[in-house]
């Protein structure tokens, strides 16, 4: 049921890739606060349901409410500008560049004093110490897991009220993943409301509120995290007993 303190609102969103339909009708919520998990195989349409989102893939029909407004056909820079910053799959730092100037990107259509930016930066290095350290290194240098922390803080730059994460775990050893989870769960503790995509449902769900299951672009489940987790459909197709 739709929330007094829904922040995001998708309804029936149909996206096409020219004449091939990749989401059929979905329909998601996600409250101020929370973070909510989207889970699903691969090919399940998770990214491109972000790309649409964002309006980097325009969506066919269907609406999208961002803070009680229709952004379903607004650009992806004024999406940007709302308070909706996306992580995208495979991290796509800009490797030439450094750390820091990777970084102050994220802050660039804020347009706002480098007082700001500084103060910022080093909100985001307190919360990435290792970026600190190879602030000066080219972001191409940087390790998995790092490029992984550098994508993250970008998108924080941009002040965001919704952070879209697509598939952070992808690629990482186990050690890292736990570490990259441990910190999405400690910036929706300070606030940060986060739609988490994963292939990984069993990290997502545990450390999400609530949680949907997509299937060939449908969702064919959502209930909170710990029902999911118990749920024996989700058990035998996601978490492997």
């Amino acid at each position: 049921m739709p929330s007094d303190s829904s922040l995001l609102r998708v309804t029936d969103l149909t996206t096409h890739y020219g004449p091939i339909q990749a989401l059929y009708g979905v329909s998601l919520e996600v409250n101020e606060g929370e973070l909510v998990a989207m889970v699903g195989a691969n090919g399940a349409g998770k990214t491109t349901l972000l790309h649409t989102l964002s309006s980097i893939r325009k969506a066919s029909s269907g609406q999208i409410h961002f803070d009680g407004r229709n952004i379903t056909r607004q650009p992806p820079h004024k999406i940007v500008a709302a308070g909706v910053c996306q992580v995208p799959e495979g991290r796509q730092v800009f490797a030439p560049l450094s750390v820091e100037d990777n970084l102050r990107l994220g802050a660039y259509g804020l347009r706002k004093e480098k007082a700001w930016v500084e103060e910022e930066l080093q909100r985001i290095y307190n919360l990435f110490p290792i970026l600190q350290d190879k602030r000066e290194q080219t972001a191409g240098t940087l390790s998995g897991g790092q490029q992984q922390m550098l994508a993250i803080g970008r998108a924080l730059l941009g002040r965001p009220r919704l952070l879209l994460l697509d598939e952070p775990s992808m690629g990482l050893a186990p050690l890292l993943v736990e570490e990259i989870f441990r910190i999405i769960r400690e910036l929706n503790d300070k606030g940060v409301t986060i739609l988490l995509v994963e292939q990984n449902a069993r990290a997502a769900l545990g450390i999400a509120d609530r949680g949907y299951v997509l299937e060939t672009g449908r969702v064919v489940l959502a209930d909170s995290a710990d029902a999911l987790l118990a749920d024996e459909a989700v058990r035998k197709a996601y978490l492997g007993y």
